[in-house]
C-alpha cells in the first residue's frame, strides 16, 4: 500500500483559482489522490507541521476546509528532536524551513512519496536526490505515473 505525504500546497490546490489550467489539473490530481486515501487503497501520512501551517491560514473558510480534509489523514506524525535535527540538515541544501521539516517528517515516516505543487521545492529535491531519503514529486505527474503502471 502506498504511503503518501501531502504538503499544504497540495491541500490548498483544490481551493485555488480553478480558471488557471495547471491549477485545475493539479486540483483534480489531488482530489483523486484523496479518493484513493478514502477508499483505503493508499495511506495518507501527515504531520503536526501541516497542522501548524494550516493554523496560520488567514482565511477562516479556507482554514475550516483544510482542517476538514486533515481529519481524513490516516496518521499525523509529530515533530521530534530527531526530525528537527534532520530538518536543519535538509535546510542547508537550500530548502525553506517548513519545506525542510516536511521532507524530514516524510523521511522519518518512511513514505513512498512526498507530494508538493511547489515547483521550487520539487526541483530542489530532484537536485538533492542522493542526499534525501524520500522521493519528492508533483501530484499530477506522480499520479499519471501511478495510473500508467497500475
Amino acid at each position: 500500500m502506498k504511503r503518501v505525504y501531502l504538503d499544504v500546497c497540495c491541500l490548498n490546490r483544490p481551493f485555488d483559482n480553478q480558471a488557471i489550467e495547471r491549477i485545475r489539473l493539479e486540483s483534480e490530481a489531488v482530489i483523486l489522490i484523496l479518493k484513493h486515501f478514502e477508499s483505503g487503497e493508499w495511506t495518507w501520512i501527515s504531520s503536526t507541521v501541516v497542522d501548524y501551517e494550516i493554523s496560520q491560514t488567514p482565511d477562516p473558510e479556507r482554514k475550516r476546509r483544510l482542517n476538514s480534509l486533515m481529519n481524513c489523514a490516516h496518521k499525523v506524525v509529530p515533530l521530534t528532536e530527531e526530525v528537527i535535527k534532520r530538518g536543519e540538515e535538509i535546510r542547508r541544501f537550500g530548502f525553506r524551513s517548513y519545506d525542510a521539516l516536511h521532507v524530514a517528517v516524510a523521511e522519518a515516516a518512511n513514505v513512498d512519496v512526498f507530494l508538493s505543487t511547489d515547483d521550487k521545492l520539487v526541483r530542489l529535491a530532484s537536485r538533492h536526490l542522493s542526499e534525501l531519503k524520500v522521493t519528492v514529486g508533483n501530484p499530477l505527474r506522480w499520479l499519471q505515473e501511478e495510473i500508467q503502471y497500475d
